[in-house]
């Protein structure tokens, strides 16, 4: 049995399911695209191709192995997208959570089963159909359930938008003892410069008191201001609109003092050294062409 433990972002890891970029199937078509970061790739013919994504989450894997992290794959299925591994289902404690995602990924699910399969069932939930949750939204630290979502009364309109106010509430109702804090995120379909698809691509945690964040990707400047007052504006790396494009926040920690980014990320990786983390740079760009990076292509089980 796998013995479920996350409490927040950056405990030492010990075993996690990352995403697989293998079969991943063809470009997809304009009608396909889920993001506009994707929809602007596939227009420029730049989308990343298979082969160079799989060279680049093999590094990833490698980076984990090293430091004797568990690491289980999805199961392949054919001629699909299985990297963001993140979006569907995420750990709270010892408690798996399934996400209500986009309907055509649920297959996704089923190529995890077998891990899942593992945990005590009583320990696994599956959110009613009406919650829309995913794991790129919820961010743990310590007493707190840090949520994005999107408070528009034009929700249904975006694609973009892929946490509602009912999954605020369901993981309120589901986690009574925790404090749950949702963050009114920017959204737009069409300018990705503009978009926090998710909490983390504007935010996350990083050891045990810094963070790196993105002022403009929170649509109420309260949000920021609450994660500003939390953290000390002196241990937050404000980064750039540009640096956002590029998912500067979306790295991820396997302990309090390591943190994995994009070997692009530079004056990211330069104050993330500054300020004691050592840094397993690893290529990671063609994969954030699809509006994901390093935290979207896991999903931590076990952290100490």
């Amino acid at each position: 049995m796998l013995e479920l433990n996350i409490k927040n972002e950056t405990s030492r890891l010990r075993a996690v399911v990352l995403g697989t970029a293998i079969n991943n199937g063809p470009t997809p078509s304009i009608e396909e695209a889920y993001d506009p970061k994707s929809l602007e790739h596939i227009l420029a013919g730049t989308y990343p191709k298979e082969s160079e994504m799989v060279v680049e989450m093999e590094a990833f894997n490698a980076v984990l192995k090293k430091y004797q992290v568990t690491v289980f794959r999805p199961q392949l299925i054919e001629n699909y997208n299985q990297i963001f591994t993140r979006d569907i289902g995420f750990v709270i404690d010892d408690t798996f959570i399934k996400s209500n995602i986009l309907p055509d990924r649920e297959r996704e699910l089923d190529a995890i089963q077998y891990v899942i399969d593992q945990i005590n069932p009583a320990k696994v939930v599956r959110p009613p159909e009406e919650v829309h949750i995913e794991g790129g939204d919820v961010m743990l630290w310590n007493n707190y359930i840090f949520i994005g979502t999107y408070k528009g009364s034009d929700y249904k309109d975006y694609i973009t938008a892929r946490t509602n106010w009912q999954g605020v509430e369901y993981i309120k109702q589901l986690f009574p003892n925790k404090i749950v804090k949702e963050f009114d995120l920017v959204k737009s379909k069409i300018e990705a410069r503009d978009n926090a698809l998710h909490l983390d691509c504007c935010f996350q945690p990083v050891g045990t008191d810094k963070g790196i964040i993105y002022k403009r990707g929170f649509r109420e400047e309260a949000d920021y201001m609450f994660l500003v007052n939390l953290f000390g504006k002196e241990n937050l790396f404000h980064i750039t609109r540009e640096e956002m494009y590029h998912m500067n926040s979306n790295v991820f920690s396997i302990a309090p003092d390591v943190v994995v980014s994009e070997r692009n990320f530079t004056r990211l990786n330069n104050w993330l050294r500054a300020n004691n983390f050592t840094v397993e740079e690893i290529p990671y760009a063609e994969i954030a062409k699809q509006e994901g990076l390093l935290r979207c292509s896991t999903l931590p089980l076990i952290r100490d």
